[in-house]
């Protein structure tokens, strides 16, 4: 059962006679031993731990039950309603081995573990490897005559289903009354003239569509799985079970190399996998030194390495057909935040477009995952680097990029002003508005634009003396109407009614030689006075309503529909 919330906690221990924890443990162990039991010889130390903290986790549960009774679904062992274990529809599924050959319960009892836990470990490793044509496990729990075990099952050529109590309950039937009471049924279905296909079937061999289909599918998994990435993992069990510092450095070099053949074969998922399995192993292996602790975590950050990494990448842009997304997806996600710059690189250079999508979203996770070191890269050297640093910490609204945003806003490149400007308007934090407002002035028009309208739509009444300024100043009658419109939009968002005498002025005034001001300016004026919208504004803007100038009047009409107007 994965962990959940506390509220999720406290409802399985109210449908459970006690918590479901040691439960988990001994499913979590069996597994372990059963795997142990199929790599390994009884006398290896490996299997002799494994079959030890096995029989050391029932200790728990006889402390509160007598029986432990476990329900069966395809894909689930529960008890008392709540999943204890789950996986897919395969061998390497507990549940799938039971459900598959028609047992739906289990109950074990307190001595199993001493006496029959081995046996019942040999019989599940039986059944992973068993044929069509081999008995199934029921077949093998019966034979095996175990005293701890009870189990309920279905019969899957019949209907209805069975219970088997176990030895010892004085119920179950002898061996020969079970082999009267068979051939009776089949002498029954014989004399009733029923036609079975078995009657007809060609070969002692023969299969339905059915078994033909997970034979298939057994065979394309068995085939499918690289056994290179069970090697690792049995070489991280000696690694746990072992606290030889020599054994454990040579566990450590082994898995080295089985990690350049992955990488040289292309099995990114593998690595992935391994990388996962390593992390886990030093977390639960007793008595790890730094050095074994340095040289497992040491896999991940080789990988992330920009040398490697980069030969990583190169291989990838260079191949014609790309792994599977979902492989590469769980690989990116294995690496360290020294990952994060090269990868950053490789997104201006890269050729493949089919892998571009994929790095860059492994760039976004990385980047939320470790907002200091992206911080860090807005300093890069590489250029690629820091551009696509300044538009990463934007789109995260990384607050703590910031400062380093305000000094890349006093380089002499504008490029870089303007990508610093977007990023700091996408943060729109009060520190973000500060250095916005100083780009007011800023020499390059699209930075200027870009730090008046974000201010704008934030209402920042700091920058309206910055703004007066402006508007005022004979350096803006020479910009373009888009600037103009800019700055006349936010200061009449912003000055309110002490403003109308200057903007009415433009609009309605003449020169000293009683001429108008330029036609863009005026248009500009009466937009900033439908921003204003009191009715001292529109009583200046109606008062050039009759204006002959199309452009001024035009401008005039929008401002006195309201704001609505103005936007269009």
């Amino acid at each position: 059962m994965p962990p959940g919330t506390a509220a999720s906690a406290a409802v399985e221990q109210a449908q459970t006679p006690f918590s479901p924890a040691p439960v988990q443990e001994l499913l979590r162990l069996f597994v372990k031993a059963a795997r142990a039991h199929q790599l390994y010889l009884p006398n290896n130390p490996i299997h002799r731990s494994a079959i030890e903290a096995l029989r050391a986790g029932f200790t728990p549960i006889w402390a509160e039950t007598d029986e432990l009774t476990l329900g069966i679904t395809e894909t689930e062992l529960q008890w008392f309603g709540v999943t204890i274990l789950s996986g897919d529809k395969s061998t390497d599924n507990i549940a799938w081995v039971f459900f598959k050959d028609g047992i739906r319960e289990l109950r074990l009892l307190p001595g199993i573990q001493e006496a029959e836990i081995v046996k019942l470990l040999e019989l599940v490793q039986q059944a992973r490897r068993a044929s069509p044509d081999d008995d199934d496990l029921v077949a093998m729990l019966w034979e095996a005559d175990l005293t701890y075990v009870s189990y309920r099952y279905v019969d899957l050529l019949g209907e209805g289903d069975a219970e088997f109590p176990g030895p010892g309950t004085g119920s179950e039937a002898s061996p020969d009354q079970i082999r009267a009471s068979t051939e009776q049924a089949v002498d029954e279905v014989r004399a009733s003239g029923i036609v079975r296909i078995e009657d007809f079937d060609s070969t002692l061999y023969f299969l339905d569509e059915r078994e033909t289909d997970y034979v298939r599918r057994e065979l394309k998994r068995e085939y499918d799985e690289d056994l290179r990435v069970n090697v690792v993992t049995t070489l991280l069990d000696v690694f746990e079970a072992e606290t030889d510092a020599s054994i454990r450095h040579e566990v450590i070099e082994n898995v080295y190399e089985v990690m350049v053949h992955l990488l040289a074969a292309g099995q990114f998922q593998g690595v992935a996998k391994v990388l996962r399995e390593v992390r886990t192993a030093v977390e639960r292996a007793p008595d790890v030194d730094d050095a074994q602790r340095r040289g497992l975590e040491r896999l991940g950050e080789q990988l992330s390495a920009p040398e490697s990494l980069a030969q990583l990448l190169q291989a990838l842009d260079d191949t014609p057909i790309l792994p599977p997304e979902a492989d590469l997806a769980e690989l990116f996600d294995q690496l360290r935040p020294s990952a994060l710059a090269p990868v950053f690189l490789w997104l201006s250079r890269i050729r493949n477009e089919a892998l571009r999508p994929l790095l860059a979203a492994a760039a976004g996770r990385l980047a939320a995952a470790n907002t200091g070191e992206l911080v860090a890269l807005i300093n890069a050297t590489e250029r690629e680097v820091s551009n696509e640093a300044i538009r990463r910490a934007g789109a995260l609204k990384a607050q703590a990029a910031v400062g380093v945003l305000g000094k890349v806003m006093t380089e002499p490149d504008a490029e870089r002003r303007l990508s610093a400007a977007q990023a700091l308007a996408e943060i729109a934090s009060p520190g973000a508005f500060q250095v916005l407002e100083r780009a007011i002035g800023d020499t390059a028009r699209e930075v200027r634009i870009t730090a008046v309208r974000t201010l704008t739509n934030h209402s920042y009444r700091p920058m309206l003396a910055k703004l007066e300024t402006a508007v005022k100043a004979p350096a803006l009658r020479e910009a373009d109407l888009t600037e103009k419109m800019a700055f006349f939009e936010a200061y009449g968002s912003l000055c309110g009614d002490p403003g109308i005498a200057f903007l009415d002025s433009l609009l309605n005034g003449r020169t000293l030689f009683g001429r108008r001001d330029d036609s863009e300016l005026r248009a500009c004026a009466a937009i900033s006075l439908g921003r204003i919208g009191s009715e001292n504004a529109l009583a200046a803007l109606r008062r050039a309503s009759a204006e002959k100038d199309v452009v001024v009047r035009n401008a005039v009409s929008r401002a006195l529909r309201g704001p609505a107007g103005v936007g269009r």
